[in-house]
């Protein structure tokens, strides 16, 4: 009896870690490079500011539910890179990416939109994205960042401020834009980041690292 009550209790433990495990495999993001530019001067990393086009297509029969091309005027999609602003899945996706490369990005439903899915993609869908990086930059998510944002030193950051530190930037590596990129820039991240709309980015809304430094 001991021993059948032993074996039981094996035979449940091992199908929960196979069951684990299995969960954990299924949970993985598959990614697939489409096209890389043979020089590749830097990779995309967790807290890099991002410059993205990319389409959403259903595993299931490949209809399309999402395309940056067809929103906002059309423009590509700023984000900092590993802080949540897209879905986990591409999160993981698109690191490590070049500047000019495609991605195919395959995301498991728990991901990607779960259980509860988000219109017009149903619930616990795999999805997949196919993905252009056009550029990266410094993201303004860091301390130091923070720090050389905020000139007059208020622990808030104007669109003044931010424009300023981005053009400074892209002048730098050799890459100046024309103004009404520097404006969409701007525009993106106080979209992301600026929760109470006061036109201002305070420490505290900034601080998306949870930094106890700001």
């Amino acid at each position: 009896m001991m021993w059948k009550l032993v074996s039981c209790t094996l035979c449940i433990f091992v199908s929960f870690f196979v069951l684990a495990k299995t969960t954990e495999l299924d949970a993985e993001v598959k990614v697939e490079v489409l096209s890389r530019p043979e020089q590749c001067t830097s990779k995309s990393k967790k807290g890099d500011m991002i410059n993205v086009h990319y389409d959403g297509f259903l595993a299931k029969d490949g209809s399309q539910f999402y395309c940056s091309r067809s929103v906002k005027d059309g423009h590509a999609q700023w984000y900092v890179l590993g802080i949540g602003q897209v879905i986990k899945g591409l999160d993981k996706g698109m690191v490590d990416m070049c500047p000019g490369e495609k991605r195919k990005i395959t995301v498991p439903p728990a991901l990607a939109f779960g259980s509860t899915g988000k219109d017009p993609v149903p619930p616990n869908a795999t999805v997949i994205f196919e993905v252009e990086l056009y550029s990266i930059s410094r993201g303004p998510a860091s301390v130091e960042a923070f720090r050389e944002m905020d000139i007059d030193g208020d622990r808030s950051l104007s669109k003044a401020e931010v424009k300023a530190y981005f053009k400074l930037d892209y002048e730098k590596s050799g890459k100046a834009r024309d103004e009404p990129f520097y404006e969409r820039l701007v525009a993106d991240v106080f979209r992301k980041t600026d929760h109470n709309y006061d036109g201002l980015i305070s420490a505290k809304e900034y601080n998306v690292y949870e930094h106890d430094e700001l």
